[in-house]
Order: structure tokens, then sequence, then C-alpha cells
């Protein structure tokens, strides 16, 4: 029986799968130690986005946001591990990429709060929503990890 963690949910947007950098972001949550336990690339259009970020829906950039995230592919991504949500949040680093510190994804990896790169669960809450609406309940691998026992003290 595989033990259940923590879930996130991770998605590079349109920029990041454009210039290459999905195997630069999957490498980085691998590194941490976190498991993979979905994955997939999808171009789901304006309705997806529109419920994905309803919770932002009367700020004046949500038609600009949900537009661009339609505009081409994402890859979307769960990652389980100890804590994955916050920790998750770190290596993002802020919204915005000037705020971002080195090392994070957007600090590295993104200049313009419009074209940041990634996506992350901001709460466990918000995570089961966003895992639930890309990939339901039934579409996630359970697996035991060789490593486990060297990531986490068991």
């Amino acid at each position: 029986m595989v033990e259940a963690r923590e879930r996130t949910f991770i998605m590079v947007k349109p920029d990041g799968v454009q210039r290459g950098l999905v195997g630069e972001i999957l490498s980085r949550f691998e590194k941490k130690g976190f498991k993979l336990v979905g994955l997939k690339m999808d171009q789901p259009g304006k309705e997806q986005f529109e419920q994905h970020y309803a919770d932002l829906s009367s700020k004046p950039f949500f038609a600009g946001l949900v537009n661009y995230a339609a505009s081409g592919p994402v890859v979307a991504m769960v990652w389980e591990g100890h804590n994955v949500v916050k920790t998750g949040r770190k290596m993002l680093g802020a919204t915005r990429p000037d705020d971002s510190e080195p090392g994070t994804i957007r600090g590295d990896l993104a200049i313009d709060v419009g074209r940041n790169v990634i996506h992350g669960s901001d709460s466990v809450e918000s995570a089961n929503k966003e895992i639930a609406l890309w990939f339901g309940h039934e579409n996630l691998v359970q697996w035991g990890s060789h490593s486990n026992s060297w990531v986490y003290e068991v």
C-alpha cells in the first residue's frame, strides 16, 4: 500500500511550453524529491481557464489572462510529497518575476508578470479543486518510489 501525501497542481503556461522549459521545470521538482503522479499536455480553451482562474474573475486583467492561457498548449502536472503546496510555491517564486529570488523558477526563467512561465496551487484546498478540474479523481497514478526512504525519514 502506497501512503498518500499532500498533492499540488503545477501548470507550465503557454510561454513556458513555447520556450522549451517543461523539462527544466519537471527536473526541479524531481530533484527536490517530489513524486509525479499526473502529467498531461493540453489546450482546453477559454471555458476551462475561466473555471481555473474563477477567483480572479473580478480583476481587470482576468480576460487577458484567460485569453493568454488559452492561446497555446500547457503542461499540467500533479506532484505529491510532504508540504508540497507550500514548498512548490517557494520553488515557483513570486508572481512578479522581478520580485522573485534567484534560484526560483520565475526568478531564473521569467522577466514579465504576464509571461511568468508557471502556475502553482496556493493552498491544499485550491490544489484539490485544480486537480479535480484538470485530472478528475481517477486519472492519477498511485505508485511507490524506490527513493522514498532516501527522501523521507521513516
